[in-house]
């Protein structure tokens, strides 16, 4: 069987940071998702989740960085990352990242 790790997230984007990294360009950003429904008492409730892509500047289906910027409508596919680490307390935590393929 073959195997598959994809993601499409559309949303909008929030904070951005564009860094150099050696001669090409990478950019850490979020995009914010909402889901909408009503609570028991019908009641609309807007669940708001954000995901942290990075992009690489050059890749085929990545525009110019410069093109994203915060409240931008954005739609991303990619791979799921995930990476474990020991926060500043001690805990292992576990964060997962977007590895952008297009945009």
């Amino acid at each position: 069987m073959e195997q598959l790790n994809r993601i499409e997230i559309r949303g909008n984007v929030g904070n951005v940071n564009i860094l150099k990294v050696g001669n090409r360009r990478v950019a850490h950003f979020s995009v914010a998702t909402n889901f909408a429904y009503k609570d028991r008492n019908g009641e609309p409730v807007i669940e708001t989740t954000w995901h942290n892509i990075t992009a690489w500047e050059g890749n085929k289906g990545i525009p110019p960085l410069d093109c994203i910027s915060k409240g931008f409508p954005i739609y991303v596919t990619g791979r799921l990352r995930t990476q474990k680490y020991i926060s500043g307390d001690g805990s292992e935590k576990t964060s997962y990242d977007v590895i952008a393929g297009t945009i």
